[in-house]
């Protein structure tokens, strides 16, 4: 929902951005700055394009981690994806994106969000690991078997309608997984 209310105000804003600059300069020079934001945008965006694919094969060559190069390709594409919607506030952004200097400032706030929420994502086991821990569970404990219904179709057993019984495995007894199998 957040995500549609978004769009709503973004197209709101792009429609009263080319009426404002349409009564202020015309309607053709208006159209005229459409497709001159679309055509610089598409040669930028062919640029940096190649540019960021040679960077990610040389990383590949080099055998170092392309973390930059593939993030840059991201920003690229959403820039790409911005020059190619109608208006001029997503020109501007996708224009922004396509830019190196002002690329790389947005790779690092996504670095460091990523970063952040990964963080908080390792604290988050962390904690649900204590949890456990606490609360007499050990690492490994686990029980093999398969829960079955006996009581479908099965009018023997009425003092256990409804109770499902745990078979053993297939092995007829329980491994643990750290623990060769013992013959």
């Amino acid at each position: 929902m957040p995500i549609l209310v978004l769009l709503l105000i973004a197209g709101v804003a792009e429609l009263a951005v080319l009426i404002a600059l349409g009564q202020a300069i015309g309607l053709l020079p208006t159209i005229g700055l459409l497709v001159l934001s679309a055509v610089v945008g598409s040669w930028l965006l062919r640029r940096e394009g190649r540019r960021t694919l040679g960077e990610v094969r040389e990383a590949a060559r080099m055998r170092r981690p392309a973390d930059r190069e593939i993030s840059d390709g991201m920003l690229i594409a959403a820039g790409g994806l911005l020059i190619v919607l109608p208006g001029f506030l997503s020109d501007v952004a996708g224009l922004l994106l396509l830019l190196p200097p002002s690329r790389a400032l947005v790779r690092k706030r996504m670095m460091s969000a990523a970063e952040k929420r990964a963080k908080q994502m390792q604290d988050q086991v962390w904690l649900h690991q204590q949890r456990f821990n606490r609360a007499g569970g050990r690492q490994g404990d686990y029980l093999d078997g398969e829960v079955v219904d006996e009581t479908e179709g099965d009018e023997t057993s009425a003092a256990h309608r409804g109770t499902p019984i745990i078979l053993p495995p297939q092995s007829v007894r329980a491994e643990r997984l750290d623990e060769p199998p013992q013959r």
